[in-house]
């Protein structure tokens, strides 16, 4: 409870301060830049935001000064990007989930099973100068992806076992805050609750959802393995979070500076990236013998089979997506047979 208080009053006071935020420096002159997270301190997206911390002070120090606010401590990512928007902060990191809203070619990465496999899903997010085209598709919104972030497969886990489809049937299962994403798990056969990830712990804990769909991070970083104790390896979807800046921001950088900035985004992703597999198999350990957590490997292909039709129904609903949607069954193709 004083963990929620203290988020809520992080928000009122961001929100309090946000006109003056924009553009404000520190009292040595510098420009200050201020990034939120939902992650905590250990996390490899936090491990990677140091590193890209260390390249803007290391090489623009005289004139940008690199704050990081993780825990949610500015708000949900729904609401930290609306202040990057504004301008009352600078970069947040966001699942695309949330920028569904913004440009719907994004709504691809919620599509299940899109990515055949991790090796077919690397290659497509680090192809950056295809992706740039994806990216810049929400400048009109105020706001710019730079890089993203690997946030390994989404699967379920609940406080009930979950070994095939049917044992979804009943059961209310957190979603993020996406049409793409309630249209999914609903398609699984359970009840999808939007909700910010920040709830989750609460939710489940309360009753009000039996689980939800994530990470194995997201049962010791978050919690979620004290209050949840069945996760499933059903594999639905690979989905990156993103490195979002304020486009007015960029825009007016001149090229030097955005330079060394586009240089820091990408090495906070190799940091990421190396510390990922490694977070993983810390996690699988405490979840296991600190938490209690069971490891469940279910049949895929009967998770596959019962969400069949989302893939053309996806594609029918949204032609935005389309272009994307091929370039990555392309890639896709590549690696067929090598799993």
């Amino acid at each position: 409870m004083r963990k929620r208080l203290m988020k809520i009053f992080s928000g009122f006071f961001v929100l309090a301060l946000a006109l003056v935020m924009t553009g404000c420096s520190a009292s040595n002159g510098k420009r200050i830049i201020r990034i939120a997270h939902a992650q905590s301190e250990t996390h490899p997206e936090h491990l990677g935001l140091l590193k890209f911390k260390e390249i803007i002070e290391d090489k623009l120090g005289d004139r940008y000064e690199v704050e990081i606010f993780p825990n949610e401590l500015l708000g949900s990512a729904q609401k930290a990007i609306e202040l990057t928007q504004t301008g009352a902060i600078d970069f947040v990191v966001a699942g695309t989930a949330n920028l569904e809203t913004f440009a719907d070619v994004y709504e691809v990465f919620s599509m299940p099973y899109l990515f055949t496999s991790e090796e077919a899903y690397h290659e497509v997010m680090n192809d950056n100068d295809y992706m740039q085209q994806v990216y810049h598709s929400t400048d009109d919104s105020g706001f710019r992806v730079l890089t993203w972030y690997n946030a390994g497969t989404r699967n379920f886990y609940s406080t009930k076992r979950i070994e095939t489809p049917e044992d979804l049937k009943g059961q209310k299962i957190r979603v993020q805050q996406s049409p793409a994403s309630v249209n999914m798990v609903n398609s699984f056969g359970a009840a999808a609750s939007p909700m910010s990830f920040g709830e989750v712990y609460t939710a489940i804990q309360q009753g009000v959802i039996h689980g939800a769909e994530n990470n194995e991070l997201a049962l010791t970083n978050n919690k979620h393995g004290e209050v949840a104790k069945y996760y499933s390896y059903n594999k639905h979807q690979m989905v990156p979070d993103m490195l979002i800046g304020n486009a007015k921001l960029l825009n007016d950088m001149s090229e030097e500076d955005l330079n060394v900035f586009m240089e820091a985004a990408l090495a906070s992703t190799e940091v990421e990236l190396a510390e990922w597999d490694k977070a993983v198999e810390e996690a699988k350990n405490i979840a296991i013998n600190e938490q209690g957590v069971e490891f469940i490997d279910v049949d895929v292909q009967k998770f596959k089979d019962a969400v069949s039709d989302v893939q053309e129904e996806m594609l029918e609903a949204n032609p935005s997506i389309q272009e994307l949607y091929d370039h990555i069954q392309a890639v896709n193709a590549k690696y067929e047979g090598k799993e």
